[in-house]
């Protein structure tokens, strides 16, 4: 679950808030059109039913009673470098994110709501002894996010039916033995045109060559500067207000991980864990908050795509290179193959030439046959 950020870079970054009682649902024909491809745009929210409950039998972070996060006076002063009882509870977390992800997966198709996407993930959740973290969480209604073609993201389950040709984030987070694990997956449901496959592969390609820049000692900041190449690259735009960032015993803490040109302090240390989750759209950057205070819309009505993995910086020795040690990037949510799935990029190790790292390189762009 991205945070969202005001950073200090060269980005005009621009959201708005709005009001869908002053203006039903319309402002966006006050801005042209541009021809994106064919889908359906969103231009207004479903019926949002009640928040589901966590049995007491499950062990829950503060936020699921007080609705609020951490102050700053809780969270580490700087980005935590994690013992080794700590790694091994963010393994076990990710791999039940990953878990619930890969049902997700299974699970999705055509005419299915995003509501019944968050009964399922709210279940699979209880059913694993974990908290949908998002559930409360500065009173976030719902167990998981779902943003559908231009909803970028934050987007909250509803009783509308996932269309053919749909694009559709699933962002999901869950806490498990006093630890949180992020991951978020874009699914294509049935036939989606040329275009919304170019930007769900751009952002993977997004999400990717910046985990494979990782290493102990490179720059937090060098993540913004690669994605903004790759989107570059791939004619796309980054959406510069959501950010990554640090997680463990906290959802969100430090470092701050931005997917734009910036120049956030510090470097990477082996023990870390933080978000790596550009959110990626066909259009500019600039979007829009709905009057609930979560829902983002591109204000030029893109579609939006975003993947995530919560990575573990380590420094095996892999193999040396000029006898210099290796990096190496864990991601810690390893998605297994689904049979309903056709998966787009295989299991291997990949080296990334100059780069200090290496990464378990997985199959994340889905699409249902």
């Amino acid at each position: 679950m991205s945070t969202c950020s005001s950073i200090n870079n060269n980005n005009n970054i621009s959201v708005y808030s709005f009001s869908t009682t002053s203006h039903p649902f319309r402002v966006w024909d006050i801005f042209k059109r541009v021809n994106f491809g064919t889908y359906n745009v969103l231009s207004n929210v479903g019926n949002v039913s009640p928040s589901l409950p966590a049995p007491s039998t499950v062990c829950c972070p503060p936020h699921a009673t007080t609705g609020q996060p951490p102050t700053q006076a809780d969270l580490p002063p700087s980005p935590e470098v994690k013992e080794e009882r700590q790694i091994q509870a963010m393994r076990t977390v990710c791999h039940l994110a990953a878990q619930i992800q890969a049902m997700v997966a299974q699970n999705i198709k055509v005419g299915m709501t995003t509501d019944e996407i968050d009964v399922l993930v709210h279940e699979a959740a209880v059913d694993r002894r974990c908290y949908p973290s998002p559930l409360n969480y500065m009173g976030f209604p719902k167990s998981v996010c779902t943003s559908v073609n231009n909803v970028a993201c934050h987007g909250i389950p509803d009783d509308r039916p996932l269309l053919d040709g749909d694009i559709v984030s699933v962002d999901v987070t869950v806490y498990y033995e006093g630890y949180h694990g992020d991951c978020c997956v874009t699914y294509m449901l049935g036939d989606v045109d040329a275009a919304g496959q170019h930007l769900v592969q751009a952002a993977l390609r997004c999400r990717d060559e910046a985990i494979a820049i990782c290493g102990p000692g490179v720059p937090f900041a060098a993540i913004g500067f690669k994605v903004e190449e790759v989107a570059e690259e791939e004619g796309v735009s980054v959406v510069p207000c959501f950010s990554g960032h640090g997680i463990g015993e906290y959802f969100h803490g430090p470092p701050d991980i931005y997917h734009c040109y910036n120049d956030y302090p510090g470097t990477m240390q082996e023990g870390m864990t933080f978000t790596i989750e550009p959110v990626i759209s066909q259009g500019k950057g600039e979007v829009v908050i709905l009057e609930d205070g979560w829902t983002a819309m591109t204000l030029d009505n893109g579609r939006a795509a975003q993947f995530e993995h919560t990575v573990l910086i380590t420094n095996h020795r892999l193999y040396q290179t000029d006898s210099s040690v290796l990096g190496e990037v864990m991601r810690l949510e390893l998605l297994p193959l689904i049979l309903k799935i056709q998966v787009t990029d295989n299991y291997n190790i990949q080296h990334t030439g100059t780069s200090k790292c290496c990464c378990y390189k997985t199959g994340c762009v889905v699409k249902l046959l």
